[in-house]
């Protein structure tokens, strides 16, 4: 009997179907030579401390650092999780053959592994590695199953963030409880959760230490058009002033008209993170919200795997999109133009191998959306999906930037415009607002043609400003500092060269974020996420840059993604993480520099840790 293990019982009803297994008994599914069972999610966890060593049950500053000779596993206290892991249990014992069905990412490996280990599972195991849950994935998969050692380097990444995890976070939050908590209040510290905190609270330092200065800003308008002094910005009122009065009764002068047409491309696909930056953005959805609805659809067959940090395709999926394009009957005003036209482009800012991993960017399927019952939410993310996909295969928008210099008095001006040619893939997007470019005042929409050496009178304007201090961050801002370790990018190909040391997973931002709120360390007012006091005080008492450092942390990340290419060892990086976490102890300990912190009376880490 091959026994087939999946994440969710869900899947596990998908994977029966699609193998004959249609007798349903208590916990698996049976049938046509195959025995079906699952997870829910995580059945085991890393022991904690107090299953090493009596002596870690108490919190005490004398037992740090706390470090196992050797980790272990355990499966985690919950009836249901019991009874659903002896079914698995008992399955193996009589199994030839055992197929690992997890969701196919780092997390689903270690979740599947540790649950093998922890029934002492000794039989042949195949790994099964599919991008989306339709019953032609399925099927694929199924014919082209992998030895399970193929994907050795993925788990030991796992292992390796879970172990790492726990050194830090077990240790760190002890030692500064310990140290520095008023009332013995749990100071939460974490590999990426503490670095993003800092993030927040750098930024709102930033924003609370701002002085505005004034400035001024001369415009002018001419035949209907905004012209600005290339100066920019004065000063002071009056050396603005004593431009307007040598302007306002000269005639402006055209002094040159240049145009060049340009070409935008269609935008990249999405990864989770760019569509949590968008849902956040549009819809103002939170991280994990996206990330719920995102899932939902993967589960419910109408979009691809969604945990995925690439935004290309790999060659294989160009044959399947006119089968999925067929299937997007909603949108069908805006497919047929690409069907009919011959040949679907091949494009290589959408298909490229070498950009591609374990799973391309996050597509629809080649399942009718409107055959699937789908919540609001879920068909606002479904869209997004959907059309950013058709876009990918319409033509670039072309347009026309045209610069204007004038002169009047001896004092230059400037007007912009852009004019849209053709709409290309903004077609997908005519009504959509948040895509088309945003317009300030110094661009104009439309321009009226110039001729060089003409002129006319002008209406000047003299406007008072202020210098504006950084914007608070948004959920969406975040992911994107989190992306980057911090810095600002807006450059599709440098961002993704900094993905290698980004902060977290994609599939871990969001929950790293609910643990800050839940943690009371920071709050959201409107959509802009805030730092709470006992947020701003725990990151001043951490002297330990390397504990609060985007990038340092980032560098950590970059090592775990060496680990799944086998260019760096789980040994290695745990040997670092507890040499570091060894010294943080002993330079913790000799500081007497800081008073205890006082958390907010709201916070629910009421629990008091034993002496």
């Amino acid at each position: 009997m091959i026994v087939c293990i999946t994440e969710k019982p869900s899947v596990a009803k998908d994977i029966a179907q699609i193998l004959g297994a249609n007798d349903r008994h208590n916990g698996y599914y049976e049938g046509n030579g195959y025995q079906v069972t699952w997870t829910f999610g995580h059945l085991c966890t890393l022991k904690e401390p107090h299953d090493y060593s009596p002596l870690w049950k108490a919190w005490s500053l004398g037992a740090l650092p706390m470090i196992p000779a050797r980790f272990g596993i355990k499966l985690i206290d919950d009836e249901g999780i019991k009874r659903q892991f002896n079914v698995i249990e008992t399955l193996i014992k009589t199994a030839t053959e055992v197929i690992n069905c997890g969701d196919a990412g780092q997390e689903g490996e270690l979740i599947q592994r540790w649950v093998m280990q922890k029934a002492k599972c000794s039989k042949p195991v195949k790994r099964l590695w599919i991008s989306s849950l339709t019953d032609e994935s399925i099927r694929e998969g199924f014919k082209s199953l992998k030895p399970q050692t193929d994907f050795d380097s993925l788990y030991f990444a796992g292992l390796s963030r879970a172990i790492g995890d726990w050194i830090l976070g077990m240790n760190a939050t002890r030692l500064y409880t310990l140290k520095y908590s008023q009332n013995r209040n749990v100071l939460s510290i974490g590999r990426v959760q503490t670095p993003t905190l800092a993030l927040i609270v750098n930024r709102q330092r930033e924003i609370d230490n701002f002085i505005p200065e004034d400035y001024w800003e001369i415009k002018t308008l001419y035949r209907n058009t905004t012209f600005n002094s290339t100066k920019g910005r004065y000063k002071s009122e009056a050396e603005a002033n004593e431009v307007i009065e040598r302007i306002k009764d000269s005639l402006l002068t055209i002094k040159s008209v240049s145009t060049k047409k340009g070409k935008e491309a269609p935008p990249r696909l999405f990864d989770l993170t760019s569509l949590q930056v968008e849902c956040n953005k549009k819809y103002a959805f939170s991280a994990e919200e996206t990330l719920k609805y995102i899932q939902s659809l993967y589960e419910k067959k109408v979009t691809t795997y969604p945990r995925v940090d690439t935004t290309f395709l790999s060659d294989d999926i160009y044959p399947k999109v006119p089968g999925i394009l067929e299937k997007l009957t909603p949108y069908i005003n805006f497919v047929k133009p690409i069907l009919e036209g011959g040949k679907i482009p091949k494009s290589k800012k959408v298909f490229d191998n070498s950009k591609v991993t374990d799973h391309h960017a996050i597509i629809p399927t080649n399942v009718e959306p409107q055959r699937v019952p789908l919540t609001r939410e879920e068909k606002l993310v479904y869209d997004l999906v959907a059309r950013r996909f058709i876009a990918a295969f319409y033509p670039d928008c072309e347009f026309a930037s045209t610069t204007v210099l004038a002169d009047i008095n001896n004092i230059e001006f400037k007007a912009t415009g852009r004019q849209i040619l053709k709409n290309g893939w903004r077609e997908l997007y005519i009504k959509d607002k948040t895509t088309d470019e945003k317009n300030d005042d110094e661009n104009n929409d439309f321009m009226p043609e110039f001729q060089e050496g003409e002129n006319g009178p002008h209406e000047p304007s003299l406007l008072k400003k202020q210098t504006q201090p950084p914007k608070y961050y948004t959920e969406g801002t975040l992911l994107r500092a989190m992306e980057t370790a911090g810095k600002l990018v807006e450059d599709d190909e440098l961002r993704d060269a900094m993905k290698e040391n980004g902060i977290g997973r994609p599939s871990t931002r969001a929950a790293i974020i609910e643990t800050l709120f839940k943690r009371h360390y920071i709050r959201k007012v409107k959509k802009n996420l805030q730092a709470t006091q006992a947020g701003i005080t725990l990151i001043d008492t951490i002297n330990e840059e390397l504990l609060k450092s985007a990038k340092l942390t980032g560098l950590w990340e970059n090592k775990l993604r060496k680990i799944e290419r086998n260019e760096y060892t789980a040994a290695n990086f745990i040997s670092e993480l507890k040499d570091m976490v060894s010294k943080i102890v002993i330079d913790v300990l000799k500081d007497n520099s800081h008073s205890s912190i006082p958390l907010d009376n709201d916070s629910d880490n009421k629990k008091k840790p034993k002496k």
